[in-house]
């Protein structure tokens, strides 16, 4: 009797978990979020170029918009740049000597160097500054550094005007050589929100990448020629290595600037350009906007997220 209440009823079998990936298959179910694949990335992003186009000039027009100036801001902010570099590198350290056509010269490098600079520090807060977004709506994340480096692009766009003013009130001719500048614009804007993309999902990781980008650049500012010319200095010194002037015109800032004062400036001639500066404008830009884009696109599913 004993033994037979001792023995353990029989156990029945649990029945087997569902397939979830079969029966998401099934009805057509997705992961939320997951990261699409490239090519349909790029069909996504382009579906939404609408956005892209109004949230640039949403947030261009909302920049200035609690200044009683407005967007007067747009060129005063960097003509005011380019009257102080003028004063301190010009006047004072007299890198203007030899320099010809100096104040054209100058304005020409702060207004492309401001769009580089810009453009950056805009992307590299992209994603960080716009959680509410980001957490709120499904789109595809690169629309945000883009648009960031679309809002520079036009707000260059302003300061061109009186770029162009000023250049003619130096005597400075309009001349065929002035369309150029806008194969070398698309460069440098493919560049620069390539490059915006690459600090985009570094800052959306790392926030505390947006209090060291701006030492960052102005040390590249430095080296790229914007308040000097790069050959001339490096001339002086004739105890530099050959290649130092050679990396110096090289960089990428360097290249973009000195293409806009090739195709603006008359005296500035084709000499006072690195060899094959079209091809290296090129491989920048593509080397910094596919590359970019791709690096971004992989870590598309953990932007927003903890």
């Amino acid at each position: 009797m004993s033994q037979v209440l001792d023995t353990p009823p029989p156990t029945t079998p649990a029945p087997a978990p569902p397939d979830l990936s079969a029966l998401a298959a099934r009805y057509g179910l997705a992961v939320s979020g997951a990261r699409p694949s490239l090519p349909r990335y790029v069909r996504q992003l382009w579906a939404r170029r609408h956005f892209i186009g109004a949230f640039a000039t949403a947030k261009l027009t909302a920049q200035y918009s609690q200044a009683k100036l407005g967007q007067v801001w747009q060129v005063m902010t960097p003509l005011l740049n380019a009257a102080v570099y003028y004063f301190i590198f010009g006047e004072l350290l007299d890198t203007s000597r030899g320099v010809a056509d100096y104040i054209p010269f100058l304005v020409t490098g702060v207004f492309v160097w401001t769009f580089t600079q810009s453009s950056i520090m805009a992307g590299t807060r992209a994603i960080s500054g716009n959680l509410g977004l980001v957490r709120a709506l499904h789109f595809p994340r690169a629309a945000l550094p883009i648009s960031f480096a679309l809002q520079q692009l036009q707000q260059l766009l302003f300061s061109m005007a009186a770029l162009f003013v000023i250049l003619l009130c130096f005597g400075i001719p309009v001349a065929a050589s002035w369309l150029l500048v806008l194969p070398a614009l698309f460069l440098q804007f493919t560049f620069n929100a390539g490059v915006a993309m690459v600090m985009a999902r570094m800052g959306a990781k790392t926030p505390d990448i947006a209090q060291l980008m701006p030492f960052v650049l102005r040390t590249w500012m430095y080296a790229s020629g914007v308040m000097f010319s790069i050959s001339h200095v490096t001339g002086s010194h004739k105890g530099l290595p050959s290649w130092v002037p050679e990396l110096l015109q090289a960089n990428p800032a360097a290249v973009y600037i000195d293409l806009m004062r090739f195709a603006l400036i008359d005296s500035f001639h084709a000499s006072q350009l690195p060899p094959h500066v079209w091809a290296i404008a090129t491989g920048w830009a593509l080397l910094a906007g596919v590359g970019g884009f791709i690096y971004f696109w992989k870590a598309e599913e953990t932007y927003g997220r903890g």
